[in-house]
C-alpha cells in the first residue's frame, strides 16, 4: 500500500532559517526542519514532498500540483500569507486537508503580519511554536486523513 503523500511547502526566506534573525526564528535550519518532518512522517506512515521557494508563482504552481497528487498539504507561506490573494485562491481549489504553519506567533508581531489571507483556505493554523509546529501539523494531517477514511 502506498503511503499518503503530504506536500510540505515553504515560502520566501525560509531558506535562511538558522541565520536570519535567530532570536526570532530560532537556530534550526530548513534542513533541520526537513529532517524533523521526514522523521515524523515515517512514524505516521506518511510520505512527504518537502519544498521551499522564494517565488510566489512557483509556490502557487506547487499548490496547484497538489490537486492531483497530495493527500494533504502543510504550508508555511511566510510573508505571502499576509499579501497573496492568488496563493489563497490556489489553496481554495484543494479538496485535501491543509494546515498553515508559522514559526512565530503572527498575532504578536507587527500589525501587517496579524492577518493571513491564506488562513481563510486552511483547516487549521499553528503559529508561535517554532519548528515544532511542523511536527504538530503532520500529526493533525494524519488524524484528519484517518477521520476521512473512517
Amino acid at each position: 500500500m502506498t503511503r499518503p503523500l503530504i506536500a510540505v511547502l515553504n515560502g520566501p526566506n525560509l531558506n535562511l532559517l538558522g541565520t536570519r534573525e535567530p532570536a526570532l526564528y530560532g537556530a534550526a535550519t530548513l534542513g533541520d526542519v526537513e529532517a524533523l518532518c521526514a522523521e515524523i512522517a515515517e512514524a505516521l506512515d506518511l510520505a512527504i514532498d518537502f519544498r521551499q521557494t522564494n517565488s510566489e508563482g512557483e509556490l502557487i504552481s506547487w499548490v496547484q500540483e497538489c490537486r492531483e497528487r497530495a493527500a494533504g498539504v502543510i504550508i508555511n507561506p511566510a510573508g505571502y500569507g499576509h499579501t497573496s490573494i492568488a496563493l489563497m485562491d490556489a489553496l481554495l481549489t484543494l479538496e485535501c486537508p491543509i494546515i498553515e504553519v508559522h514559526l512565530t506567533n503572527i498575532h504578536r508581531r507587527e500589525p501587517f503580519r496579524r492577518h493571513s489571507f491564506t488562513s481563510e483556505a486552511v483547516q487549521g493554523m499553528i503559529c508561535g511554536l517554532g519548528v515544532r509546529g511542523y511536527a504538530l501539523a503532520l500529526q493533525a494531517i494524519a488524524e484528519l486523513l484517518q477521520e476521512e477514511a473512517a
